[in-house]
């Protein structure tokens, strides 16, 4: 029955998270703290870095990942195979479809629907993960992270993948 479950958490949010990876993050959110109780939202935005740290998809990490820690490795695999498989059964059956009425004015206002829905729920899981930061590591570390991670990025232009690690540093010497 668990692998039912783990084939199903996320299953849904690869058929539902239009847009890819991170598109589906706030679906596997829902699947796995809020709806099958595997994980605390902490718990879920400390993997969710992690995963982001590493190369490669995040939607695929985060399945094997959890489905690791709910069954083991043949969890690990039940919950890669189901990220993977609505990829593959809607490339087959959709891109023809919208290859072939790429023009029409439905399929393109369909599209221009679904990417602020996909920005809200984006908005929403940052600001969940940021309170939780705050108040499980304090507003002041939190601030301070932010901060320095906003003019790292925006204004140095430092790579994101050493913001990361800058970020785990701090973590590690401040917060533990």
């Amino acid at each position: 029955m668990i692998y039912i479950e783990i084939f199903l958490a996320f299953f849904w949010p690869g058929i539902l998270g239009y847009g890819g990876g991170p598109a589906s993050i706030p679906l596997i959110q829902y699947e796995v703290v809020d709806r099958y109780e595997w994980m605390t939202n902490t718990e879920f935005s400390e993997a969710l870095a992690f995963g982001n740290s590493l190369p490669g998809p995040i939607a695929t990490k985060m399945a094997g990942y959890i489905g690791y820690d709910v069954a083991g490795i043949s969890g690990a695999f039940v919950g890669l195979f189901a990220t993977i498989a609505p990829s593959l059964l809607l490339m087959f059956v959709l891109l023809g479809f919208l290859y072939k009425h790429k023009d029409n004015p439905k399929v393109k206002r369909m599209t221009a629907w679904i990417r602020p829905i996909i920005a809200i729920l984006l908005g929403v899981l940052a600001f969940e993960f940021f309170w939780e930061a705050g108040i499980d590591s304090g507003w002041l570390h939190t601030a301070i992270i932010a901060v320095i991670s906003y003019f790292s990025l925006e204004k140095w232009k430092v790579h994101p993948a050493l913001v990361i690690v800058g970020g785990l540093a701090y973590g590690l010497i401040f917060l533990s």
